[in-house]
């Protein structure tokens, strides 16, 4: 595992990369929308690529580790999120009047909690789990666990939103 301004500097690389594949997917889909398929093709095979550097930080980062290990992993980090990071960020955009802002992190909010669970529920049957099938609401992110729900709970979404995530 790596020290000092190296560790600093796969961070920071992990994070860029990360961010950099989440944007060039967003960016795929509106291209798509506008009709412009060769350019989305682009941003989503950029958006592979970045995936594969951010995977090679993670593992030079000794972040990868055994299956248990990244749940319990998975679990703090959604954890933080739903009780440290999204509250203060909710509470800002209240105070600044940013309402898209606002619903964008309330039910990001309410979604890590669902996923913390779902992590501790793997964690707990981890060996013995049954297979079930997970069902995203493409909408707002909500996990849903053997089929997807008439509507959603979080943000109303209809079935239809839900897909199921082999």
């Amino acid at each position: 595992m790596a020290n000092g301004k190296t560790m600093k500097n796969l961070e920071a690389a992990f994070s860029g990369e990360s961010q950099a594949n989440r944007k060039y997917l967003a960016f795929a889909k509106k291209a798509d929308e506008e009709g412009f398929h060769q350019a989305a093709k682009l941003f989503r095979a950029a958006a592979e690529a970045e995936t594969i550097h951010a995977h090679t930080h993670l593992k030079s980062m000794g972040m990868i580790k055994s299956t248990a290990e990244n749940l319990d992993s998975a679990v703090a980090g959604e954890t933080y999120e739903f009780k440290s990071m999204y509250p203060g960020f909710i509470e800002d955009a209240k105070t600044e009047g940013e309402t898209q802002a606002e619903k964008s992190f309330r039910l990001a909010n309410e979604a890590e909690k669902v996923h913390a669970d779902l992590y501790i529920k793997a964690r707990e049957t981890l060996g013995s789990e049954e297979p079930l099938d997970y069902f995203l609401c493409t909408v707002c992110g909500h996990i849903a666990e053997r089929e997807a729900p008439e509507a959603c709970p979080l943000c109303g979404a209809k079935k239809q939103a839900y897909r199921l995530v082999e």
